[in-house]
Order: C-alpha cells, then structure tokens, then sequence
C-alpha cells in the first residue's frame, strides 16, 4: 500500500525516484525499494515523506483513504468512531449550514441586564 500511494504522489509531482530521495535525504535505489515494497522505510523516514507530501502517515501507509493534512490545525473536528453514516451525513449537512451564515452581519444579543 505505502509503495503504491508513494509512487502516486512522487508521480503527481513529476519527480524522480532520485530526486524525491534527494529531498528526504535517502538515495533513489531507496525510494524504488519502498515503492516496490521491497524495504520498508522506518518511522522518521515515514514523517518526512508525509510532510513533503503533506498528507497524514495514516494515509500514505494505508490506514485511511482520505489524504488529510500532515499539518492538520485546530479547527479539525474528529468525529466519534460509532456515528452511523447517516449521523455523519446530518452532521456535514448542518456544518455546511453553518459556513453559508452570514456571522459578519449577524446581530448581536444585547445582554440581559441583572434586576436588583
């Protein structure tokens, strides 16, 4: 998996075995090696070609589908595991919802004043 999804972004980015390996600081042989899935490259080596790539080490050794963000920010909402398909389709619909508000132009409750 980890080969395939390699050779796809290095080929995405129209560079060469040798000089992806230059970047990552590994030789060309090596990189051929991980996309042939005859070595595996180690941890460091894993984090370096994500963030190159930018895309999470869940993706680029094929735990997940979707190629997140290595530099994923705060704003990054992850959703509980046991949410059915239709929850998470309800929650995307009312997120979507939420960024067509106008919050700029939204009116602003006045605060209700303490009675003595």
């Amino acid at each position: 998996m980890l080969g395939d999804r390699l050779s796809k972004l290095r080929q995405e980015r129209n560079l060469s075995q040798r000089e992806l390996g230059e970047i990552i600081l590994v030789s060309g042989y090596t990189i051929s090696a991980y996309e042939l899935g005859r070595s595996d490259p180690s941890d460091d080596i894993k984090v370096r070609l994500a963030q190159f790539f930018d895309v999470s080490v869940d993706y680029l050794i094929g735990l997940i589908d979707q190629p997140l963000s290595y530099r994923r920010d705060a704003n990054v909402v992850m959703l509980p595991r046991n949410l059915s398909d239709s929850q998470k389709e309800n929650l995307r619909t009312f997120l979507s919802s939420l960024e067509e508000m106008d919050w700029v132009g939204a009116e602003k409750r006045e605060p209700v004043a303490a009675k003595s």
